[in-house]
């Protein structure tokens, strides 16, 4: 009986995770879709994916002191129950704002899922090769869910509408649910939990008010400079109460540990530069090259097959492998796919495309499991769920910067290049700019990963 709960927990952990990433890439094939049906422009489109990610990155520091404080089961949980909600309301939004709500629920459950994974998984195999699989496999059910979305996401929007890719996570959640509440065991850590809602609010309102400014400044509809500008002295202030706080959401002393601190920066790197990449690949098959959202989904795969097939077999390379040689490949292997793929126009042969994505994917397979094992390793097991919420906090903040700078970056290469040449054109050059600023931050990472003490978890 014991093993069959086992096998419902990584079933949960591994499906609570997928709900998770599945809205991020189902999304992104909608975006042209949502464009039209809610008469939204750039910045509404950029709005739908940072809704979520702002949310998501948010609210993750939370994650693991509110998991320690009044159980990870029971704010797993909460957090399956919060999605499927989510998911209800974007599916009957009939404006924009409604579906940001949504959107911003969904990213507040997703919080509480995505961190909420690792020490759940960690704490039931406390083997290290063990955990390293069943890690590994975690991420490959991540990427499961990023090769689903795109495909999912086209066969629904040009059969039913773009409401079902929002209604499609509801049996997903009552399942994760069911499994959850069944395999997962309770655990506690109350004597170490954070209790800081001072900084919980000042990392909503820099985040917040730092992706309003950029998206601002892309759009060149409002003003840019108050909200960076309140951005500034509001994560200023938060620096301030965390250095000062008893027990704080953002330990600063942890980041002076210079593993720790490296690939924490690398996690940051990684969703700046590679998970917000799905936003732009979307708009390069549909807006550039003029594919359909089913056919864009398709010519995603690619990417999300090495990612997953590359994650399946991470357990086993790792114990040949070190985990920094695997991470610092990763990120070396992105980056220069990534300036690559700045070199994409609108007649690009898909061969050359597809390829481009393949190694993007395996790029990300060996990127995402090795700085989450890294990142635990680093620190003690009683923080795990503090690591994993800061390690995966900053990814998604990065992904939320991502979208925001180079969305901005590709909107302003766009106008520029407008009065020159035709609006294809004008978007392929703003596209290629914003890779090829995320392959440099790609390879600026890397180069301090090689220092990275040669220490397994």
């Amino acid at each position: 009986m014991q093993r069959y709960r086992r096998a419902a927990l990584v079933a949960a952990a591994y499906l609570g995770t997928f709900l998770a990433s599945l809205d991020i890439s189902i999304v992104n094939v909608a975006l042209p879709t949502l464009q039209t049906a809610l008469a939204t422009d750039m910045a509404g489109l950029q709005w739908v994916v940072n809704a979520y990610a702002l949310c998501l990155s948010a609210c993750m520091l939370s994650a693991g002191p509110l998991g320690d404080r009044h159980g990870h089961k029971r704010i797993w949980l909460l957090g399956v129950a919060l999605f499927t909600a989510g998911s209800l309301l974007c599916a009957l939004a009939a404006s924009l704002p409604l579906l940001l709500a949504g959107r911003a629920v969904q990213g507040v459950a997703g919080a509480l899922l995505i961190p909420g994974a690792m020490p759940i998984l960690s704490h039931a195999f406390p083997d290290p090769r063990e955990r390293a699989h069943v890690i590994g496999g975690w991420s490959a059910f991540s990427a499961l869910a990023l090769i689903l979305g795109p495909l999912l996401g086209g066969m629904l929007l040009e059969a039913t509408g773009w409401q079902s890719i929002f209604l499609i996570n509801l049996p997903l959640g009552l399942l994760a649910m069911l499994l959850g509440a069944w395999g997962i065991t309770e655990r506690h850590y109350r004597e170490q939990a954070a209790l800081d809602r001072t900084g919980q609010v000042l990392s909503i309102a820099w985040l917040g008010a730092l992706t309003y400014g950029l998206i601002a400044l892309g759009s060149g509809s409002t003003p840019a400079w108050p909200p960076l500008v309140f951005a500034l002295l509001a994560f200023i202030a938060f620096l301030a109460v965390e250095a000062r706080a008893p027990r704080p959401l953002l330990p600063l002393r942890m980041f002076r540990e210079r593993s720790f601190a490296l690939v924490n920066l690398a996690s940051l790197v990684l969703g700046f530069a590679c998970y917000s990449s799905l936003f732009f690949f979307s708009l390069y098959l549909q807006q550039i090259q003029g594919w359909a959202a089913g056919a864009s989904g398709w010519r995603m795969l690619p990417q999300f097959a090495a990612m997953g097939i590359v994650s399946l077999g991470f357990g086993r390379l790792s114990r040949h492998v070190p985990l920094r040689r695997l991470m610092l490949g990763g990120y070396l292997l992105a980056g220069l796919v990534l300036l690559a793929t700045a070199t994409l126009a609108p007649q690009t042969p898909y061969a050359i495309v597809g390829t481009l994505f393949g190694l993007l994917g395996v790029a990300m397979g060996l990127a995402v499991p090795a700085t989450g094992l890294l990142a635990m390793a680093s620190v003690g097991s009683e923080r795990g769920a503090m690591a994993s919420a800061i390690m995966n906090a900053l990814r998604q903040a990065g992904m939320t910067l991502g979208v925001a700078v180079l969305g901005s970056v590709m909107s302003l290469r766009a106008a520029a290049m407008l009065e020159r040449s035709g609006q294809v054109a004008a978007l392929a050059a703003g596209f290629q700019l914003a890779m090829l600023l995320a392959g440099l931050a790609c390879l600026a990472v890397a180069l301090p990963l090689y220092w990275l003490p040669a220490r397994q978890p």
